[in-house]
């Protein structure tokens, strides 16, 4: 169990267990981590791996939302791209989809102007119109040609 402490400067600081459990935990190693200084390892953010079945396909449909290619593994027959747009960056990586069974992952981006994004999109084969939802969102929702989805929203 993680508790956020505060520490000097403001900045939070991570311990793994509450106070009575550090106090009692039998494990020194634990203990002292509970009682130390020391920041863990800050994740920067998430890239994650989409697979695609065509690699040069998936490449012209994110290309259409805006992002840019940043690195290809083979310049004349990829298997592996990333591209990026403003801080979203994605990874697309061929695969045969053998073995893959069940939903295909979604990606929630945050973004600042909703229906700007929506116009700039304009009409592609899988979306949803915007809409607010209940949950306090205005979303719209993509999917490419490999079921990945991609949501895209702001708080209201």
């Amino acid at each position: 169990m993680c508790c956020p402490r505060a520490g000097a400067g403001g900045e939070v600081r991570w311990q793994l267990a509450a106070a009575y459990q550090c106090s009692v935990d039998p494990d020194p190693a634990l203990r002292q981590l509970c009682h130390s200084d020391v920041m863990p390892s800050k994740i920067e953010r998430v890239e994650p791996v989409l697979n695609v079945r065509d690699v040069a396909a998936a490449m012209k449909f994110y290309a259409q939302l805006g992002f840019v290619e940043q690195f290809r593994d083979d310049p004349d027959s990829a298997r592996f791209v990333v591209v990026k747009r403003d801080d979203a960056v994605l990874a697309l990586q061929w695969h045969d989809f053998v073995g893959i069974a069940g939903d295909r992952p979604n990606l929630r981006f945050p973004v600042d102007d909703v229906d700007g994004l929506s116009d700039e999109f304009g009409p592609l084969p899988d979306r949803t119109a915007v809409s607010d939802t209940a949950w306090g969102t205005r979303e719209f929702h993509v999917r490419d040609a490999d079921g990945n989805g991609l949501q895209f929203y702001r708080d209201l």
